[in-house]
C-alpha cells in the first residue's frame, strides 16, 4: 500500500483532518486514478455534518477528474495515462436496475469499509460513496469512470461528475422534458443551475427559477431561465403562474433539500405535471401533501438520483455540448482551493453564495 494526503472526517460536524492514509493497488476491475480536480457537493458538507450518518472515519468527495495512473485486470480497456472524470456510480452491470438501464440505483451492495484505503495505522475508513474524493488518488470501479478528452480542463470536467448530470439529466432523463415545455427550478444553486441548463437544452419554452437570493436568480438567468422568482414572497407560485402565462408548470426540479421547498413544490404544477425530486433533506425530514388534489389533475411526483444517468452515454454528449459552447462548465467554478484549505471551502460553500467551490491538486 502507498500513502497519500486525503482530507478525513473524524467527528461529524468537526472540521476535516489533513492527513496521510493508506491506498490499495487497484485488484480486477479496478482503477487508480491520481486526481488533478475536485469539487464540494452539498452531499459532502451533509455527510461530513452527520445528516444520514455513516461509519467514521471517513473520506468524502465524489466529484472529481485526474489520470489513470494504475490498471487492475478486467479494468473495462482503461490504461494509464487515460484522463478520467470519477463518478460515485458503481454499476455491478447484472442487478434488476443496471439491467433495465439504471446504473444509478444498482441493488448490488458495498461495504465502504472493505475498501482499498486505510488509516495510516491500518485500521478501517470508509471510502465515502465508493468514491473518497477528498485525496490525491483514489481506486475505483471501472464503472465510475469515464473517458475525457486530453485537453479539457480538469477543473470544468470535475463538475460533470455529479452537480452537471444530475441537474442536467433531472430534466432530459427523469423529466423526460419535451421542447415547449413549462419548468420550474426551486434553488439556483450548483445542481439547480444545471437543472436550468438541462431545461433549456432541452427546449423548455419559459424556464422560472425560484431562489431566497435575487443575486441567485440573476445568475439563473445566465444559465438559461427567463424569469426569476423570490421564494420568499407569500407564494411565490402565484408568481411562477403569471410568469408562465397564467399556467402550471409542466415540471418542477426541486434541487434543494429544504422541506419547505418540497412542500410548496406541487402548488407550482399545472395539470399532468410532475416535481422532479433531487435535493436531499436530512434523515428524518418529513413533508406532507393533499392526495386527492393531486389524484385529481393526474399530477405526480418522483425522486431522481444522479439526474438517472447513464454515464458511458450522457457524460460525452455533455462534453460535447461544452465543447461547442452551449452548455456552460467554467462559469459554475466560484472558488479553486488547495487541499489544505478544504475546510475554509466548506464554509464558503455553505454560505450560499458559492456555485461550486473545486479543490486541485498540485501536479
Amino acid at each position: 500500500m502507498q500513502k497519500i494526503k486525503a482530507a478525513v472526517c473524524h467527528e461529524f460536524g468537526a472540521p476535516l483532518v489533513v492527513e496521510e492514509i493508506l491506498i490499495d493497488k487497484p485488484g480486477f476491475g479496478q482503477v487508480e486514478v491520481t486526481l488533478n480536480a475536485v469539487a464540494i457537493c452539498h452531499s459532502d458538507i451533509s455527510f461530513a455534518e452527520g445528516a444520514w450518518g455513516g461509519f467514521l472515519p471517513a473520506v468524502y468527495g465524489h466529484e472529481a477528474a485526474g489520470v489513470v495512473t494504475g490498471v487492475g485486470a478486467g479494468a473495462g480497456g482503461f490504461a494509464e495515462g487515460d484522463t478520467v472524470v470519477v463518478t460515485l456510480i458503481r454499476a455491478c452491470g447484472s442487478c434488476p436496475s443496471c439491467a433495465s438501464g439504471k446504473p444509478t440505483i444498482c441493488e448490488t451492495p458495498i461495504n465502504g469499509t472493505k475498501g482499498p484505503i486505510q488509516t495510516a495505522d491500518g485500521g478501517p475508513i470508509e471510502q465515502a460513496m465508493a468514491c473518497g474524493a477528498f485525496a490525491e488518488k483514489v481506486v475505483v470501479d471501472h464503472s465510475q469512470i469515464v473517458k475525457i478528452p486530453a485537453d479539457m480542463s480538469m477543473e470544468a470536467a470535475c463538475l460533470l461528475s455529479c452537480g452537471v448530470i444530475t441537474g442536467v439529466g433531472a430534466a432530459v432523463n427523469a423529466g423526460g422534458l419535451r421542447p415547449g415545455q413549462d419548468v420550474v427550478v426551486i434553488g439556483a444553486g450548483g445542481v439547480g443551475l444545471n437543472a436550468i441548463q438541462g431545461a433549456r437544452i432541452a427546449g423548455a419554452r419559459r424556464i422560472v427559477a425560484v431562489d431566497l437570493s435575487e443575486e441567485k436568480l440573476e445568475v439563473a438567468k445566465e444559465f438559461g431561465a427567463t424569469h426569476g422568482v423570490l421564494g420568499s414572497l407569500d407564494a411565490p407560485w402565484k408568481a411562477s403562474y403569471k410568469a408562465l402565462g397564467r399556467r402550471g408548470a409542466d415540471l418542477v426540479l426541486v434541487t434543494v433539500g429544504a422541506i419547505p421547498a418540497y412542500e410548496q413544490a406541487p402548488r407550482y404544477l399545472g395539470r399532468g405535471g410532475r416535481v422532479i425530486m433531487i435535493g436531499m433533506p436530512h434523515s428524518g425530514a418529513m413533508a406532507s401533501y393533499e392526495p386527492v388534489m393531486m389524484a385529481a389533475v393526474g399530477q405526480g411526483m418522483i425522486g431522481s438520483k444522479m439526474g438517472d444517468v447513464v454515464i458511458q452515454r450522457d457524460i460525452p454528449w455533455m462534453i460535447d455540448l461544452y465543447q461547442q459552447g452551449r452548455l456552460k462548465l467554467d462559469e459554475l467554478i466560484s472558488g479553486r482551493w488547495s487541499l489544505d484549505q478544504i475546510n475554509e471551502a466548506i464554509v464558503d460553500t455553505k454560505s450560499g453564495s458559492a456555485k461550486r467551490n473545486v479543490i486541485l491538486f498540485d501536479r
